[in-house]
């Protein structure tokens, strides 16, 4: 049975790198409403000249249209043996809609949690430096430069700490991610759905994690 990955997890928990590594190993594609959108600017069938219309009013597309686009997207070649979605579903209501596509298209569905404290949170994005040069990312409190604020590989080069990467911001981002989230949590929890894994760890092992919960999930649903 194909499957469909519902990945979650608060704004610098690693979601990004997940799904990239997922796609590339698993040869699924990662589809996110958001490209969808904006492939509409040139698409030319009637749902997208409906949804432009919408956007141009600048209102919110509905949940039934937006189901409508996530169908058509994942009804291509490219996701015949499952997907990766990233940004949808963003509420109860489109999660069960998703079930419902998921049924129809023969696929399962698993929402996989990178879960990681906010504390922790906070320090992986305020503590992050990049080389202007060469673009390698350190971490003042995880991954350090071998000297104060200068890249190893580019020694003249200062380090450069985003303007957004503050305190507050990071506070404000996450108790947003929280705010909307926590339902869409709570849904796929009830409905057996949700797998957590520990996202304080390095890349791969939390990969392998996420590995071995989809292998487990698979087997579950085919000897039922």
């Amino acid at each position: 049975m194909a499957k469909v990955i519902v990945l979650m997890g608060a704004p610098g928990a690693g979601k990004g790198t997940q799904a990239r590594l997922l796609q590339e190993r698993l040869n699924l594609p990662q589809i996110s409403t958001g490209d969808i959108f904006r492939a509409l600017k040139t698409a030319h069938t009637p749902l997208a000249q409906e949804v432009r219309e919408i956007m141009k009013r600048g209102q919110l597309v509905p949940d039934d249209l937006t189901i409508q686009l996530v169908k058509e997207r994942t009804s291509e070649e490219d996701a015949r043996n499952g997907y990766i979605l990233d940004g949808f579903p963003r509420t109860p209501a489109q999660a069960a809609s998703l079930e419902k596509l998921a049924a129809e298209q023969g696929n399962s569905i698993i929402a996989i949690l990178i879960d990681v404290p906010q504390d922790f949170l906070e320090k992986r994005m305020t503590g992050r430096r990049n080389c202007p040069v060469c673009g390698e990312i350190y971490n003042i409190y995880f991954k350090p430069p071998k000297h104060d604020n200068v890249c190893d590989v580019h020694p003249v080069a200062q380090l450069v700490h985003r303007a957004d990467d503050n305190v507050e911001t990071v506070k404000a981002r996450i108790a947003t991610y929280e705010a909307k989230t926590r339902p869409l949590i709570d849904y796929y929890k009830s409905a057996g759905l949700l797998q957590t894994v520990d996202g304080t760890r390095d890349p791969e092992a939390i990969y392998e994690d996420i590995r071995v919960n989809l292998r487990e999930s698979a087997a579950k649903i085919n000897s039922q």
